[in-house]
C-alpha cells in the first residue's frame, strides 16, 4: 500500500515527497501535470484532479494514507471517497487563522472556510485524521523577489507587522510526522515558526543572505491591496491587511509562537534567517 500526496509539485509537497522517499515509503503523486514530476525510485505519478474524486476509486484502492493539499471545496468529497476506498489515515493542512487564537482571527474571512473543510474531514468516517494549521508561510516573502532582484527594494504597507512565519520544510516535516507516527489522530495542531519576525526584519535577513543592502519603502495599504488582488482573493487580502495593521501597532496581538513543530517532529522549527539562506537563489540577480 502507498501514501498519496496531493499538491506534490508545490514547495511544501516537494519536501513531503522527499522525506517519504527517504523513509523508503511507496509514494503516489496525484497531479494534473505529471510532466512536471521527475521520475524517482519508489515514486508513482498519476494524472488526476483532487476536485474530481469520483474518478479516483482505482487509485485510492491502492492507498493506505493520504496528504490533502487544501483545495477547500474538494476536501469533503475526497475524504468520503477515501473512506469508501479503505484509506486508513488522512492528513490535511489549512491555516492558523482556523484556530481562532485571536479576536481578529475569529472574524477573519477564511476561518469559516478552513473550519468547514476540517469538519468535513473529521466527519467523513476516515479512521485516522489529523489537521495541521500552519502560520503564514515564510515563502510569502517570495512575493518580493522581483523588486529585490531588479531594484533592491521591498514595498510594504506595514513593515513593522510581526508574525511567527513558518519554513515550508517544517510544514512538510510535520505532515510526514503525522502520516508516519502514531498518537496524533483526531487532533488539530497549530504550527508556527520559532519567533515573531517583522516584515522589515525579514527583508534585512534576505539582504544579509544575498549580500545586498535592501531598502524598505512604505506604501499605502490600498495600493498593496490593488496589486495583491490580482493573485489573492479579496477576503484573504483583507485578512492580511487587518493582521498586519494590528500587529504593527501592537505586536502582542500577533499569533503566538507555539511548540507544535518540535512536539510533532522532535526538532526545533527553522528560523527565518535559515529560510533566507535556503532561498538565496530566488533573490539572486540573474
Amino acid at each position: 500500500m502507498s501514501i498519496l500526496v496531493t499538491g506534490a509539485t508545490g514547495k511544501i509537497g516537494r519536501h513531503i515527497v522527499r522525506e517519504l522517499l527517504a523513509a523508503e515509503k511507496d509514494v503516489l503523486i496525484l497531479t494534473r501535470y505529471p510532466q512536471k514530476v521527475e521520475p524517482q525510485p519508489g515514486l508513482t505519478v498519476i494524472q488526476g484532479d483532487l476536485t474530481l474524486p469520483e474518478g479516483l476509486s482505482a487509485t485510492l484502492s491502492r492507498v493506505e494514507k493520504a496528504f490533502l493539499f487544501p483545495v477547500l471545496p474538494a476536501i469533503g468529497p475526497f475524504a468520503e471517497a477515501a473512506r469508501k476506498a479503505g484509506v486508513r489515515r488522512v492528513v490535511l493542512f489549512t491555516g492558523a487563522w482556523a484556530a481562532g487564537l485571536t479576536e481578529r482571527d475569529l472574524g477573519s474571512w477564511v476561518l469559516p472556510r478552513y473550519r468547514a473543510a476540517e469538519d468535513a474531514l473529521a466527519g467523513s468516517g476516515v479512521p485516522e485524521w489529523t489537521v495541521l494549521r500552519p502560520a503564514p508561510f515564510a515563502t510569502n516573502a517570495l512575493w518580493w523577489a522581483a523588486s529585490i532582484r531588479d531594484e533592491g527594494v521591498v514595498r510594504l504597507p506595514y513593515p513593522d507587522a510581526v508574525c511567527p512565519v513558518i519554513h515550508e520544510a517544517d510544514i512538510a516535516a510535520s505532515v510526514v510526522a503525522a502520516l508516519l507516527g502514531d498518537g496524533r489522530h483526531g487532533a488539530r495542531h497549530t504550527i508556527t515558526g520559532p519567533a515573531l519576525v517583522s516584515q522589515a526584519e525579514q527583508v534585512a535577513a534576505i539582504g544579509e543572505a544575498i549580500g545586498r543592502s535592501l531598502r524598505v519603502e512604505r506604501i499605502p495599504a490600498e495600493q498593496w491591496r490593488s496589486d495583491a488582488e490580482r493573485f489573492l482573493r479579496p477576503g484573504i487580502a483583507g485578512d492580511l491587511l487587518r493582521e498586519w495593521s494590528e500587529t504593527a501597532r501592537d505586536p502582542s496581538t500577533a499569533l503566538p509562537v507555539l511548540p507544535a513543530v518540535t512536539e510533532l517532529t522532535g526538532r526545533p522549527a527553522r528560523s527565518f534567517t535559515r529560510w533566507a539562506a535556503d532561498h538565496t537563489a530566488d533573490f539572486a540577480v540573474v
